[in-house]
């Protein structure tokens, strides 16, 4: 896919996730990695209003090369692709209902989300937390390199998610997948939910390798 459709596909995926209450005003940040770089959404830019020939251009020392300034958080975007070499995108949200996941006390940090649906294991797989760091922190970045050594999907704590995949639909529905699954978990507070066990889940990491 050339450079030109690539930024017309950020645009078309920021625009559905924008209608569709997935990010609001101008949070969240997509990324696409190019062979001399990286595509991703300008700072203080509206997932559901992106001009495609304003996606910024940076390099992969962070240098801006083409179009509007780079998001503030392209940092950690450049962090987890030298950390994962085969994915080629990035989606980082600011969904209500992972939000609120990260919000809540006592999470199992190291896996958030239990493996309520088999499309939430064979999608993701685990969700770890990140700590906190305030936004813009350039400390996120050695956490998110951190944690992405083993996930393709991350929850920083009182924020939202990272998602990274080999191309950039499965990113987005990756993380349209961890959405949903934290709204099951929110709307199952308080009863008693059947997981999926040990070998249900090894048999979908089995049939689906990531």
């Amino acid at each position: 896919m050339s450079e030109s459709e690539l930024r017309e596909q950020i645009a078309r995926f920021g625009r559905s996730l924008f209608m569709r209450g997935y990010s609001c005003g101008s949070s969240g940040n997509i990324s696409v990695k190019l062979d001399d770089g990286v595509l991703v959404t300008p700072t203080n830019s509206c997932l559901g209003f992106l001009e495609p020939e304003r996606i910024s251009k940076v390099a992969f020392d962070g240098t801006h090369l083409a179009g509007d300034p780079p998001s503030k958080e392209s940092f950690f975007h450049l962090a987890l692709y030298e950390e994962r070499q085969k994915d080629t995108a990035i989606v980082h949200l600011h969904s209500p209902y992972l939000v609120a996941v990260s919000c809540l006390a006592d999470l199992n940090e190291e896996n958030v989300l239990p493996p309520i649906t088999a499309y939430y294991v064979m999608r993701v797989g685990k969700l770890p937390l990140v700590p906190y760091f305030r936004p813009g922190d350039k400390a996120l970045a050695d956490a998110v390199r951190k944690y992405a050594r083993e996930n393709h999907a991350m929850l920083l704590a009182n924020h939202g998610p990272i998602v990274s995949g080999k191309t950039l639909d499965a990113a987005v529905y990756a993380a349209e997948e961890l959405e949903e699954t934290a709204k099951l978990y929110l709307l199952l507070d308080g009863r008693k939910i059947r997981l999926l066990n040990d070998q249900q889940i090894a048999d979908l990491h089995e049939a689906f390798p990531n």
